[in-house]
């Protein structure tokens, strides 16, 4: 934990504080990832189990003494996407490059590529963050990755 410093200290601390739902000083475990997202981290699935956090609500809470390592461990993790890596991304689907895909493509790709998303989660993140189809059922992909990244979800 040396290697943060202390304005991460109080970063990590203040955003611990918005998920103590219960103002014990303690947040549910399920929740690790969305602290470090609100942290402006992108840790994969993966990374957040590794880490402590879990994929069921109650089964363990943790401190912000204990939270704070996973966030520094999160923070040395260069296995995370950033906005630019996802852009190129989905400038494979752009085929006039124009800036444009088709929002069909959009959708399938949450479905189906990499950590896949629930039918459930594609409809919210689709509504909170798609642009509206064009009549040829294009979309605008940049700004809808910069919602995204920029912390979709990322508060309760």
């Amino acid at each position: 934990m040396s290697d943060l410093s202390k304005n991460d200290i109080e970063r990590a601390s203040f955003a611990f504080s918005i998920y103590d739902f219960e103002g014990n000083g303690k947040i549910d475990a399920y929740n690790v990832g969305d602290v470090l997202r609100a942290l402006n981290s992108n840790p994969t699935l993966a990374t957040i189990e590794k880490l402590g956090g879990t994929k069921k609500k109650g089964e363990k809470y943790l401190t912000v003494e204990e939270f704070l390592p996973i966030y520094s461990q999160a923070k040395k993790d260069k296995d995370q996407g950033c906005y630019e890596d996802f852009l190129e991304c989905l400038k494979l689907y752009d085929k006039n490059e124009n800036g444009l895909m088709l929002g069909a493509e959009l959708t399938h790709t949450l479905l189906a590529l990499g950590e896949k998303l629930s039918d459930e989660e594609v409809a919210e993140v689709t509504k909170d963050c798609m642009d509206p189809e064009d009549e040829d059922g294009m979309i605008p992909y940049a700004p809808f990755l910069r919602r995204m990244c920029d912390g979709w979800g990322a508060t309760p």
